[in-house]
């Protein structure tokens, strides 16, 4: 009986390697992105892209990993759960009320070490924040409030 489990996992993980996930993204209006519209060193734009833009926007650089499944499903659940948060690449679709808003929040999940998430930090080390990279991204997002 434990065999027959084994087997049916087995047949199972090879057969949902049919099923991927899409692995392209939207296209980006240069007219609604942050990168794009907002003033923004180099540093800060170095900043953002390392921490958060692979979720956070229409920039999303898929690792190799992600053509297995379930990893891949887990990863896409995770980058459309942080575009529905916020999405830097349709912020000019956003009011300046819900900018402000998404900012606030931005700060907020910084503060409280929620962001970035570890489990994505774990694989993407650049992405990890120090204290001196916080402070300066929590800087930023109050800037950027109007």
């Amino acid at each position: 009986m434990k065999s027959k489990v084994i087997i049916a996992l087995i047949l199972i993980l090879i057969l949902i390697q049919f099923l991927p996930i899409e692995r392209t993204n939207p296209p980006i209006n240069p007219a609604l992105d942050l990168m794009q519209t907002a003033v923004l060193s180099a540093s800060e734009v170095s900043l953002l892209r390392a921490a958060c833009m692979d979720c956070h926007s229409h920039e999303t650089e898929y690792p190799a990993y992600t053509r297995f499944q379930p990893v891949g499903w887990f990863l896409r659940s995770h980058i459309r759960g942080g575009r529905q948060k916020v999405n830097f690449s349709e912020w000019g679709n956003y009011t300046t009320e819900k900018k402000n808003h998404k900012l606030e929040e931005c700060i907020e999940v910084i503060e409280e070490k929620r962001m970035p998430m570890k489990s994505y930090t774990w694989l993407h080390p650049k992405a990890k924040l120090s204290a001196k990279q916080k402070t300066e991204l929590i800087s930023l997002f109050d800037r950027l409030k109007t």
